[in-house]
């Protein structure tokens, strides 16, 4: 069965996050697949202002080293093509290169077919955003992430809920709702996962001075997804598997 998701990673670095999104092509092709294709479009949509680091090309391992060398060459430019079209801004540092079938090869053939693009997005500081918003206004807690199947926050997030904190102390008449959010399940949050993450942020806010009269939490399992379930995408479940909080009150 072909792959045909787009896969991100997140790595977070100061305010910025950089993300890897990657494309799939059939045998002996350098156009992306059709169903990666309407995913990179999604993509673009969604990261207008994203700018690119990196293209790397790659292909399976049939035909020759050389062969897949131009193979792969294409299909970088395939892709850097469509980007350029598009109006995306390349890094001062941007960096393109096919590696063939040089790499270490999954045994899966229709994953190792595949570019992979390299981006960045200065994120908005969550207070920042703070400054703008009205009551009713909800905003997502970006990069807040969990243990599988659990409300315990991974150490690498710790920041998000640090900086929320922080927002609280300094803004003393602003009260807010913490909602959670779960991807992938449409038959219902069976274990209640959405609720035990929003009470975590609740939790470390109260445990940390905040009073509970400018708290509450609630999850609402799926029920509210931004894209609908079943996602067709890595990026579409990320986008439904999230905490946010809502504006209660902020004056």
């Amino acid at each position: 069965m072909r792959l045909c998701l787009i896969l991100f990673l997140f790595l977070i670095s100061n305010c910025y996050s950089q993300e890897k999104v990657t494309v799939y092509f059939d045998f002996d092709i350098h156009r992306v697949n059709v169903a990666s294709g309407e995913s990179l479009q999604d993509w673009m949509q969604q990261n207008k202002n994203a700018e690119i680091l990196k293209i790397y090309g790659f292909c399976d391992s049939v035909g020759s080293f050389e062969y897949n060398d131009r193979l792969s060459d294409r299909r970088v430019n395939d892709v850097f093509t469509t980007l350029k079209n598009n109006h995306f801004s390349f890094s001062k540092r941007f960096e393109s290169k096919g590696f063939g079938k040089r790499f270490k090869q999954s045994k899966t053939q229709d994953e190792n077919r595949k570019v992979e693009i390299y981006f960045q997005v200065k994120e908005e500081k969550l207070s920042d955003k703070i400054q703008n918003v009205k009551t009713g206004d909800k905003l997502r807690l970006k990069n807040l992430n969990f243990y599988n199947n659990s409300g315990v926050v991974v150490p690498k997030s710790i920041p998000v809920l640090e900086e929320l904190l922080a927002i609280m102390r300094e803004n003393p008449k602003l009260k807010i709702a913490i909602q959670g959010h779960i991807c992938c399940q449409p038959q219902g949050d069976i274990n209640d996962i959405s609720t035990l993450r929003a009470s975590s942020v609740y939790n470390y806010l109260t445990e940390n001075g905040i009073h509970p009269s400018r708290l509450s939490y609630i999850g609402f399992g799926s029920t509210m997804p931004l894209y609908p379930i079943p996602e067709q995408n890595e990026f579409e479940k990320d986008e439904n598997r999230r905490v946010e909080i809502q504006i209660i009150e902020n004056k």
